[in-house]
């Protein structure tokens, strides 16, 4: 497992601890791996979910760090989203 893919399970369990993220979710980081996100926090995995999104690296620790808007992201087409816009609007909410 990536060091890059190690670090974003570590940051996203801290923004997931207390939120109210009730679906799956999965990040897909170009050449690094997946992080898998449920109700019981984040991981390292690769399995089907109700939204997957795709970023590179760059893109990716952005949005981790807060220095970019998930939201502006897929609209500027570094973002990329496939299954349930609405789980990915309440995961972005989360990650905010």
């Amino acid at each position: 497992m990536s060091d890059i893919v190690n670090e974003a399970v570590t940051v996203l369990n801290g923004k997931l601890a207390g939120a109210d993220f009730d679906g799956t979710a999965k990040f897909d980081i170009e050449g690094e791996g997946c992080v898998m996100m449920d109700s019981t926090g984040a991981r390292a995995g690769d399995e089907p979910a109700d939204v997957t999104l795709s970023a590179d690296v760059d893109t990716f620790q952005a949005i981790l760090a807060g220095e970019t808007n998930p939201t502006s992201a897929f609209m500027t087409g570094k973002l990329k989203i496939d299954g349930d816009m609405g789980m990915a609007m309440k995961l972005a909410s989360v990650l905010a």
